[in-house]
């Protein structure tokens, strides 16, 4: 029996959260699904079947925009792709999409993709980004 990851566990306190289950309630579903007393007893099968109950009462875990394309020296983190996708779906107000966020990065950044923008063009196209978004609500 192998325990799970703190990522694992945090997501099921993520879900515990937003389904508003009390510690009393949380500890219940983890005896009766797991037959464990806490979320650090659980193995894969039982993380599984816990997900699956939560999933079925509503829970629906974050789901990546895109790809991820690593640490990679000079180019843009992580962090950052994770951020100007954010910021490109709330300006676009959810209807963007990643063919034209990358319409966007040519035009402005010269990029075919997301994938080839350097760490100071990510942070251009980070406060680009904010700033279309101000303008956005202002005129609104």
């Amino acid at each position: 029996m192998q325990p799970i990851s703190k990522r694992q566990i945090v997501l099921l306190r993520v879900a515990q959260r937003k389904l508003g289950l009390s510690d009393a309630a949380w500890r219940t579903i983890l005896a009766e699904l797991a037959g464990v007393a806490s979320t650090k007893e659980l193995d894969r099968d039982g993380f599984d079947a816990v997900l699956a109950y939560l999933e079925w009462r509503g829970f629906r875990p974050a789901e990546p925009r895109g790809p991820d394309f690593g640490a990679r020296p000079g180019m843009a983190t992580p962090g950052q792709v994770a951020l100007i996708r954010e910021l490109w779906f709330e300006y676009t107000a959810r209807k963007g999409t990643e063919d034209s966020l990358n319409v966007w990065l040519s035009r402005s950044f010269k990029v075919s993709a997301l994938r080839f923008l350097t760490c100071e063009g990510a942070r251009k196209a980070i406060t680009a980004l904010k700033a279309m978004k101000a303008r956005a609500r202002q005129a609104a």
